[in-house]
């Protein structure tokens, strides 16, 4: 605590840099808990946006529904939530703390998605799905805030490896379960079964997952000392953490952080830049999903259960390389932090984009070319997953670059860029029969290769030369 230069208030702060309050002084053990619960959270939610996919067809069949674009609308309409929800989640993050919001919105979350299990007609059924999503989005932009007050920036690559893996994740193993559902049950499991594990990660997050944010933990050490004080000397003496401005109105507060991600979103070129890569390769992975069940069950005649595992391939790309790059963010990131004379900067995460935007398009060229019923189904797997090990490095520098970048307001960054790449995410599997049905996997995986060629070779470079100097014109990034 000290006295405001004025002397007529109390700053609270942080009781020196070992205070065991601040949540970067946690053990490792409270640490990697709190951390593990987010990245559940991460990783339930992104499961039921796919995991109906395979059993689209049953609840077509059910409800009536022959219109293809309403059937993919069925799986994507939970992605479109995931645009909206964090531009409003993520700065009630900021003003009522990570932990609060996080598992309300779970709780939201959960009720709809058990809602889903008992709709009776199509409407019901995309009402319920956006609504889920809504709640099921909140990890995706609150998670890295978490992160960022729980993790230095020279210790977060391992945490945030795990944590940016699981939305990736969870879309792979999502449709393998979903495929064996949808064979041997009702379409209505594949929500029953969601939902229970879900409770369960709730139940763990009740017990493991604490309030992490800051400026909340800092209000309430002031609340505390408000009490302590004499009601006469509580009166006179103003006392306010060294997070807050001397027009503390709730009201200011919360235009103020309810507006952030809209003014990054529209005044920061680094959020736009990063959210529009992002984009591409989000919108990519999914296109990508829509394309593996007709690549498999129609080209190589198999059963639909079967045809599921072929998700898996995708989830080895994914995990291999999550795990290599986990290993070497923090190093490479400590490398040039000594370089420069101890001083890190978010740049520093960049580098492992660069074999990640490199085996993007050779993933999409082995895929597309192959597909063909005379040559092994190993072939198009093998090219899946380098697909799914390009989009992880990429996906994992650009989190961590934003991270370190906008650590405070980590939340409401992460809500500007999900918003870019959720779009993409809802939009591309609504075009894919068609440009696959005119064009064949071949030709359709080579424009998008040349895409990622021409948008992702060069980016790790661009931003590795010109990111400090776009960040040092931000208002809200770390300089």
């Amino acid at each position: 605590m000290s006295r405001s230069p004025s002397g007529d208030a109390l700053i609270v702060d942080w009781d020196g840099p070992d205070d065991p309050q601040n949540p970067q002084n946690w053990s490792r053990k409270k640490k990697w808990a709190a951390t593990l619960i987010v990245s559940a959270f991460t990783f339930i939610s992104p499961v039921s946006s796919s995991m109906m996919a395979p059993a689209s067809p049953q609840i077509a069949r059910e409800f009536g529904i022959t219109n293809s674009s309403v059937i993919a609308l069925l799986t994507s309409v939970f992605v479109a939530a995931y645009a909206f929800g964090p531009l409003f989640l993520g700065p009630l993050s900021e003003l009522f703390g990570r932990s609060r919001v996080l598992q309300l919105a779970n709780m939201w979350y959960l009720a709809w998605n058990l809602g889903c299990a008992f709709a009776q007609n199509e409407g019901q059924l995309i009402a319920f799905r956006f609504l889920a999503g809504l709640g099921g989005s909140a990890p995706l932009s609150i998670g890295g805030g978490v992160l960022g007050d729980l993790w230095r920036p020279e210790e977060r690559g391992e945490a945030i490896a795990l944590y940016s893996l699981a939305p990736l994740l969870g879309p792979v193993i999502g449709p393998t379960c979903g495929a064996w559902v949808g064979q041997r049950s009702t379409w209505r499991w594949v929500f029953w079964a969601t939902t229970i594990v879900d409770g369960f990660i709730q139940v763990l997050g009740l017990f493991y997952l604490r309030e992490t944010f800051p400026p909340v933990l800092l209000e309430r050490k002031a609340q505390a000392i408000r009490k302590s004080m004499d009601p006469e000397k509580a009166q006179n003496c103003e006392i306010r953490t060294v997070y807050d401005s001397a027009d503390r109105h709730w009201k200011n507060l919360v235009k103020k952080a309810l507006i952030r991600p809209f003014a990054l979103f529209v005044n920061e070129p680094i959020v736009q830049l990063l959210g529009l890569f992002m984009a591409f390769i989000y919108g990519t992975l999914y296109l990508f999903l829509t394309t593996i069940p007709s690549i498999f069950e129609g080209v190589y005649r198999e059963p639909v259960g079967i045809a599921g595992l072929n998700y898996l391939a995708l989830g080895v790309g994914l995990t291999g390389a999550s795990q290599i790059n986990a290993r070497l963010l923090d190093r490479i990131y400590k490398h040039y932090q000594d370089k420069n004379d101890g001083v890190g900067k978010p740049e520093y995460r960049l580098p492992s984009m660069v074999p990640g935007s490199i085996i993007l398009p050779i993933g999409l060229f082995i895929t597309g070319w192959t597909a063909r019923a005379d040559v092994h189904w190993i072939a198009p797997d093998i090219g899946i997953a380098l697909v799914g090990a390009g989009t992880i490095l990429n996906f994992q520098s650009i989190t961590t670059y934003v991270i370190d970048a906008f650590t405070l307001h980590a939340a409401s960054a992460l809500a500007a860029v999900t918003f870019f790449r959720s779009l993409a995410g809802f939009g591309f599997p609504l075009f894919a029969p068609a440009m696959y049905n005119a064009l064949g996997y071949g030709k359709g995986d080579t424009i998008l290769a040349c895409v990622a060629i021409v948008v992702g070779v060069p980016a790790p470079f661009l931003f590795w030369t010109y990111g400090e100097r776009i960040r040092q014109a931000s208002k809200y990034a770390r300089k």
